[in-house]
């Protein structure tokens, strides 16, 4: 049995040169003009949403960024507002030591969040975080608590010494969750 009797017994040969007449391909003509007009509204519709969502920089961009830089994607960011929270205490002034405490607390609860743990709770949180933060779960509390004092007590006392203690925790915690 050859291809040419397999094409002849079911036919294909007729279909094929039915398909390619001229009278049929001039019957499609539209058909085909619809279809490749589609094709041109949806290649476009998709080449102008590319260019203008995040998505190509966050799938692309990304890697070239953690390629060249050496570094985690967002970790310069989150260096530069680590930073900014140490040079808050530059000053020694007890409501920079504040500030800082506040903002460092803000900090780790975005490092969580983006991390992906979350809870009703700061406390909640940091155990969810379990074994990143096990070592200073109990230290990272206490600063909560500070900072919570700091907050809703205006006449609360801070040395400068329980401050640079309590950011010296809240960096550690960064550094341990990878993103500090």
């Amino acid at each position: 049995m050859t291809w040419d009797t397999l094409y002849n017994f079911f036919g294909i040969r007729d279909f094929i040169y039915y398909i390619s007449s001229s009278q049929i391909q001039d019957m499609l003509f539209p058909v085909k003009l619809v279809f490749l007009l589609f094709t041109v509204f949806f290649l476009v519709f998709v080449v102008y949403f590319m260019l203008n969502s995040s998505w190509l920089q966050y799938k692309f961009l990304e890697d070239v960024t953690e390629f060249f830089s050496w570094q985690a994607y967002g970790q310069r960011e989150m260096t530069k507002q680590w930073d900014k929270i140490k040079r808050r205490t530059e000053s020694g002034a007890e409501s920079d030591f504040k500030l800082a405490i506040i903002d460092a607390d803000d900090y780790m609860s975005e490092i969580f969040y983006d991390r992906g743990y979350e809870g009703d709770s700061f406390e909640e949180t940091v155990k969810q975080a379990g074994n990143l933060v096990a070592s200073i779960a109990d230290d990272i509390l206490h600063a909560h608590e500070v900072r919570n004092a700091i907050v809703y007590d205006p006449n609360y006392k801070l040395s400068a010494l329980e401050a640079k203690k309590i950011l010296a925790t809240y960096e550690s915690a960064a550094k341990d969750i990878g993103l500090g």
